[in-house]
């Protein structure tokens, strides 16, 4: 696809009146030769075009976990992100003739280097927009930066609700889900009369804002819960958490116990909790959506129900076409849980920027990206101008085993659409 000539920008002058036959009728004799006086006044000509400002390119800086416990999701969201860009572009990835540059800055999931990471990438590369993290503990700790060098920061894939809650500010805004959309979503999927509900969950930032948005949610349902359960996020051993969640929901008299668990990264604990068999006391296991790799232990549980952000064969619309044709192509594989959200991000971008003209002065982002709608994988979000959250479809599903596929497979139940959910406004600012 031919990429249109970038503002500013003039090709490169050449011995002939073709490439100089913009500077005017003077400069259309050839360089070597004529008088004095056209030699000038082509010599002028030229250096006028050469003093026109050329375009700038417009950064976006992708500050998330390259490496450590979440590298497979952040491996993910770059490749959505990059394929975003890619579909809104038109392959160009030029908006409005000026090019899209994409650093990569790793934060290791340390909180700290993902906050001096960010601020080099709005200080010292100039970074217009920043996307990331992949954890919601570094998140926490970027957010800040953002607010202290006025620039746009576009959470993506972090969860906790404390991002767009009581620590957010005007600079942020996130596509990916928040843990109230998980935990309404789910609180539909599963709170049914009869039902008391367990939780496990990792101790830090994404797992009991779970937790609590969860606890929330199912209030509003006929379903109790009635024990919650944290261990530190590098827990193997989960003997000691099943039987107290086991022995806090086997006497009760409810036609229906359910462990919900809420994790992310390695060290899934479904898969081992299961092998207690938990069916002895009459408890089923729950859980979201996940990751294909971590959707190989789904198949052990048949008929398990939960809600999901994202399955590759659940959205039916143009661009999850395109990106599951093309992830297939590229790669082998079907795009992923994060490879969505990625995309989500980099069609946000391209979509704002298109309507601002590329004006990257936050002021006008800001006002451009409030209540901005545009499509994703997903089909259509919004950013809610309260919090710039963004508001999607999740999807309530039941797993379905087939021998030829290595994973469960998320069946769709029902698509829990926005307006299906009260997604609380937590920021307090």
């Amino acid at each position: 696809m031919a990429k249109p000539l970038i503002a500013g920008r003039v090709p490169a002058i050449l011995p002939d009146k073709t490439a100089i036959s913009a500077a005017g009728p003077a400069a259309e004799r050839p360089v070597l030769g004529g008088n004095l006086v056209s030699r000038i006044a082509l010599a002028a000509a030229a250096a006028s075009l050469f003093a026109m400002p050329a375009a700038a390119d417009i950064t976006i800086a992708h500050v998330y976990g390259k490496t450590g416990p979440l590298e497979a999701y952040a491996a993910q969201s770059h490749t959505g992100l990059m394929m975003g860009l890619e579909y809104g572009t038109d392959g160009t990835m030029e908006v409005n003739g000026e090019k899209l540059v994409v650093i990569e800055k790793d934060t290791q999931l340390k909180a700290d280097l993902g906050k001096s990471l960010l601020a080099e990438a709005y200080g010292d590369d100039d970074a217009a927009i920043a996307v990331g993290p992949v954890s919601s503990g570094v998140a926490l700790a970027m957010l800040p930066v953002a607010e202290e060098y006025e620039r746009i920061l576009i959470v993506e894939p972090a969860v906790a609700d404390s991002i767009t809650g009581e620590n957010w500010n005007r600079y942020i805004f996130r596509t990916g889900r928040n843990s109230s959309q998980d935990a309404v979503s789910n609180a539909v999927a599963l709170g049914q009369e009869d039902t008391v509900i367990a939780t496990l969950a990792q101790d830090y930032a994404f797992g009991r804002d779970g937790v609590s948005a969860f606890r929330e949610a199912l209030a509003k349902t006929p379903a109790k819960l009635v024990h919650e359960e944290y261990v530190p996020q590098d827990t193997t051993d989960f003997t000691a958490a099943a039987e107290r969640i086991f022995t806090a929901l086997k006497d009760n008299p409810a036609t229906h116990k359910k462990l919900f668990i809420i994790w992310a990264g390695a060290n899934n604990p479904m898969g081992k909790i299961n092998a207690m068999d938990p069916s002895r006391f009459g408890v089923e296991i729950a859980t979201g959506g996940n990751i294909l790799a971590a959707l190989k232990a789904y198949k052990e549980l048949p008929g398990m129900e939960g809600a999901t952000y994202y399955y590759y064969d659940i959205p039916k619309n143009p661009v999850n076409d395109w990106l599951v044709t093309e992830h297939m192509k590229r790669f082998g594989t079907p795009p992923d849980f994060f490879t969505a959200g990625g995309m989500a991000a980099g069609l946000a971008i391209v979509e704002a920027l298109k309507e601002a003209n590329n004006d990257t002065d936050a002021e006008t982002l800001i006002s451009t990206l409030e209540g901005m709608e545009w499509q994703t994988p997903k089909g259509w979000m919004r950013f809610r101008p309260e919090d710039h959250q963004a508001m999607q479809s999740m999807y309530h599903f039941r797993i379905k085993v087939d021998p030829a596929v290595e994973w469960g497979i998320p069946e769709l139940v029902n698509e829990i659409e926005p307006i299906d959910m009260d997604i609380p406004i937590r920021n307090t600012r």
